[in-house]
């Protein structure tokens, strides 16, 4: 095969050490020089003077959980740098080390076989990790709150029953009121300010029960807990709306999309960047966001058409915001759903759905442009003679007879 990269260098990245194998190719037979070096700060500058040395232009390497993200910081701006997915560079079986990865690695980039994963530049990546980390503290508060509720259950206080927030302004005073040692509901049901269905005969009876000092400890555990989380988000509020600054515009006209919130549109910026030349389509965009069928066939036979395991972070928060774009009436978004739901069912049209507004949004952040709904009846107007005789099917078999008059 035709040599594409004469002086490249593929690296074997692990946690303490990566293991680079330099690769200079010429009118002899290719010149291979492997070396182990240490992760540490000085390790990857020792790496980067030894790839130096060679002329290297060109590096490899496998994206390692994170621990290809330090040398990746060091080696940026002296090399070429290309980070490939394990999966697509796996080597020969029952051949493994990691000299032989590192020298497997070399020869892929030197005859331009490895798929460049995408890496975003660092204010998108930080950006990012804020995100991602804000998703992580409102999960967590998700589940103190879960566990709260279950310390009530087990203290048989039926407070989520009578009120719709337990962790509200009321809830909240009840919850404090019952960590002081108020156990009396009377009491307890002056801590509830605002207005409730329940009357005040349910309402003393849910704040009836049997609260030890175990209970106490714990709501106040988790509470505390709340209440650190609480400030970790806002805290994570301002850093994203500082960091955001350069992508405001893009944020903007990301959330004129139906079902896009200003989080949704956040989070859709902080994983794809605002950079759409990186995709060559949107449908390259599609298969990195694993939203669209596997490439699983035999013998001309489809054998999966399950989605690709990956993307949680973008998938989830198209997928939340699909569910909340088809509840918009008469808009086109909602109209695909119904028309696939009836032939595929709900899961296969939502991720249709988020497939289409992850599509959507590569062309609003190309081309700088806001949403432009195409409306329910943009199916109809696309096939209008299809749509006419399907309703003429179905009025027949219904005992009608139907003599269509073009209007």
């Amino acid at each position: 095969m035709e040599v594409i990269y004469p002086r490249c260098a593929g690296l074997d990245v692990h946690k303490q050490t990566v293991v680079a194998c330099v690769r200079i190719a010429g009118d002899a037979p290719p010149l291979q020089e492997v070396r182990t070096f240490a992760t540490t700060t000085s390790g990857l500058l020792a790496l980067a003077d030894w790839l130096d040395s060679f002329g290297v232009e060109h590096v490899g390497m496998e994206a390692t959980g994170v621990y290809w993200k330090p040398v990746w910081h060091v080696l940026e701006g002296h090399f070429e740098l290309v980070l490939a997915n394990a999966a697509h560079v796996k080597n020969v079986p029952g051949r493994k080390t990691d000299v032989n990865d590192a020298m497997w690695l070399a020869d892929l980039l030197a005859h331009g076989l490895i798929r460049a994963s995408f890496v975003p530049p660092v204010a998108v990546q930080e950006l990012r990790t804020l995100t991602r980390t804000r998703k992580q503290f409102v999960r967590e508060r998700s589940a103190h709150a879960q566990r709260i509720e279950k310390v009530l259950e087990d203290a048989n206080l039926k407070l989520s029953v009578v009120l719709s927030d337990i962790l509200g302004k009321s809830g909240r005073a009840v919850l404090q009121a019952l960590i002081d040692g108020q156990t009396e509901p009377e009491r307890l049901a002056s801590c509830i300010a605002t207005r409730v269905k329940a009357s005040r005969a349910e309402l003393l009876e849910a704040l009836r029960g049997r609260v030890s000092a175990h209970h106490r400890f714990m709501l106040k555990l988790h509470l505390g807990h709340i209440d650190a989380l609480d400030q970790a988000i806002a805290d994570i509020e301002k850093e994203v709306g500082l960091g955001l600054e350069p992508f405001r515009q893009a944020a903007r006209l990301l959330s004129t999309m139906p079902g896009l919130s200003a989080v949704s549109a956040h989070v859709i910026v902080a994983e794809i960047g605002i950079d759409m030349s990186r995709f060559a389509s949107p449908r390259h965009l599609l298969s990195w966001a694993c939203l669209c069928p596997r490439n699983d066939e035999s013998a001309g036979k489809r054998r999966s058409t399950r989605l690709r395991r990956g993307g949680k972070w973008l998938k989830t928060t198209l997928v939340q915001a699909a569910w909340s774009a088809v509840r918009v009436k008469g808009g086109y978004l909602q109209a695909q759903f119904h028309r696939l739901r009836a032939r595929r069912g709900a899961k296969k049209a939502i991720i249709a759905v988020a497939a289409s507004m992850l599509t959507a949004a590569w062309h609003m952040l190309r081309d700088g442009t806001e949403w432009h709904d195409l409306g329910a009846a943009h199916f109809d107007r696309a096939d209008a003679h299809k749509t006419a005789n399907r309703l003429i099917r179905r009025l027949q078999q219904i005992g009608y007879a139907v003599q269509v008059t073009p209007a």
